[in-house]
């Protein structure tokens, strides 16, 4: 059984995206993995899976990276805060990044995400996500 229903990715780099989808589906945390190239693509699959914020292709876990052309993930932030939030209220957000920049790890700290993590994801790092806001590890598969 998967720990969460649905997981977006949002990231510009397809094979961060490949990877990441991969490590989702060999620790088997979601039945569904959506993946976006960039912040407005990311807003688009909320719209359209969201409608019914029950629905089991809405993500309950948004994996997003800080730095995106078109929309990057500040962008998407603000959007969705606007637009969605209270549409998905049980949505954990945690911001993905390669920076340890500190001024990018203080523009973190007002942004309404549940943490962020620094690239690239590992098992051990999802497992601390799963069971700091979901209340369980993955399972092993």
């Amino acid at each position: 059984m998967a720990a969460i229903s649905c997981t977006l990715l949002v990231d510009d780099d397809d094979t961060t995206n490949f990877l990441n989808q991969a490590l989702l589906r060999r620790m088997a945390i979601s039945g569904t993995v959506l993946v976006a190239g960039n912040g407005q693509e990311a807003l688009d699959l909320l719209h359209t899976h969201c409608e019914r914020p029950t629905s089991p292709t809405c993500p309950a876990l948004i994996l997003l990276d800080m730095k995106m052309p078109r929309m990057n993930g500040f962008e998407f932030l603000q959007a969705y805060t606007q637009q969605l939030q209270a549409r998905t209220p049980a949505v954990v957000v945690i911001m993905l990044t390669t920076s340890l920049n500190p001024r990018d790890v203080e523009l973190m700290q007002g942004l309404p995400i549940a943490g962020y993590l620094t690239k690239p994801l590992t098992r051990d790092k999802i497992n601390q996500v799963l069971q700091q806001h979901f209340g369980q590890p993955a399972e092993e598969s």
